[in-house]
């Protein structure tokens, strides 16, 4: 059986920056533990599967460990695929773990329509600071805990202990972040070494959570954002309530084929 294969730059116009997803288009499914195991062949963030479903398309998202609910960047890998490489229309309707997911074209950007998630004061697991490296101003809890830090100096200087954040009970995914950095209005990083992602390079469901915090704090719903890992990755987002609207850029890196055996 041979499948085609996309490697897409997601949050970025360049390659070898943004956040990279392996994008596999279907035409009939494939058992889960296939996927999985895919996935981790590939050994990147996540890996998109889509197939076509009615008017819509079915999208699924695997890490290297496991399949998650929502993925930004590999949602915008996918979109980028179908309309550049496969010339499909958008906007496209994807339906997912976390419902019905739109995606727009807008000029060379596409914008994803995501749910937002609101974020709470908490009290941190014991270890996070140790873990991190620096103790967050403030902590607060969405789906991922979100570590407020001085600056987006500090922000970029962290070197966490992947093997300590991967032992803290209940702390599977990390963002840190604060306002501001170059030319942006606010910066993050975003750790998820239990589901086989220590760093993630750009972090579209992060910024379901982060959109929304530092909307209410900044006192404006539209935020150019930053994510400041290695690669790094830029991302314009809207605050609409119960809705985030994030656009970027991607760009295609390679293409080819999978070759699976025929009995699987």
């Amino acid at each position: 059986m041979k499948l085609p294969f996309f490697l897409v730059d997601a949050f970025t116009s360049r390659p070898f920056a943004g956040n990279p997803a392996a994008v596999v288009p279907l035409e009939a499914p494939l058992p889960d533990g296939v996927m999985q195991a895919m996935a981790a062949e590939h050994n990147l963030s996540e890996t998109a599967f889509v197939m076509r479903e009615g008017a819509g398309w079915r999208l699924r998202w695997f890490t290297p460990k496991a399949e998650v609910e929502l993925c930004g960047h590999a949602t915008l890998a996918t979109a980028f695929v179908l309309a550049r490489e496969l010339n499909q229309v958008p906007p496209f309707t994807f339906q997912t773990l976390s419902g019905p997911l739109v995606v727009e074209a807008d000029g060379p950007r596409f914008i994803l329509d995501f749910p937002a998630r609101l974020a709470e004061l908490a009290t941190p697991p014991a270890g996070l600071a140790a873990a991190l490296g620096a103790t967050p101003r403030e902590v607060h809890r969405a789906r991922d805990w979100i570590c407020v830090m001085e600056s987006p100096e500090q922000v970029a200087a962290l070197t966490p202990d992947h093997a300590a954040l991967a032992a803290l009970p209940g702390a599977e995914r990390v963002i840190v972040t604060a306002a501001g950095g170059q030319g942006v209005d606010i910066t993050s990083r975003f750790f998820a070494v239990k589901v086989g992602v220590p760093e993630d390079p750009v972090t579209g469901t992060a910024h379901v959570q982060l959109v929304p915090f530092w909307s209410a704090r900044l006192g404006r719903t539209s935020l150019v954002c930053r994510q400041a890992s290695a690669r790094g990755g830029t991302l314009w987002c809207e605050w609409r309530g119960d809705r985030v609207r994030m656009a970027g850029d991607a760009v295609l890196y390679a293409k080819g084929e999978i070759h699976l055996p025929d009995a699987i």
